[in-house]
């Protein structure tokens, strides 16, 4: 079965981290270009960060630039998301996305597989 699964959200404290994993299974993830977005409640879904199919090439959100890092170990078919400092309004539903691609960009459209998303909370 081909699928994306998050995982890693949590309850935090501002200023705490987190590690988010989409992990993927029924398909290499080498081939793909993975995205994350989150949505909070009564919000738009917003795309955070992308990376092309081997790291060369990362993309984020002007809010999350310099606190966030994503990165993938395709050898593990899992792409992470490092988020430090953590604000409450980076709270939200986070998932992953991903798209066959082979050139050296990354998007947030045009994806095949989505997860079912990670939950992360971050109050005091």
């Amino acid at each position: 079965q081909l699928q994306l699964v998050e995982s890693g959200g949590g309850l935090v404290q501002p200023g705490e981290s987190l590690r988010l994993s989409c992990a993927a299974t029924g398909l290499t993830l080498e081939h793909y270009a993975v995205s994350w977005f989150r949505q909070a409640p009564g919000k738009e879904r917003e795309g955070v960060s992308c990376i092309n199919w081997n790291g060369g090439s990362t993309n984020y959100l002007d809010s999350v630039k310099g606190r966030f890092t994503i990165s993938r170990d395709n050898a593990k078919n899992t792409v992470y998301l490092q988020m430090n400092r953590l604000k409450p309004e980076d709270a939200g539903l986070y998932y992953c996305a991903a798209r066959r691609e082979a050139s050296t960009g990354c998007y947030y459209y045009g994806f095949d597989y989505w997860g079912k998303g990670t939950l992360v909370t971050v109050s005091s």
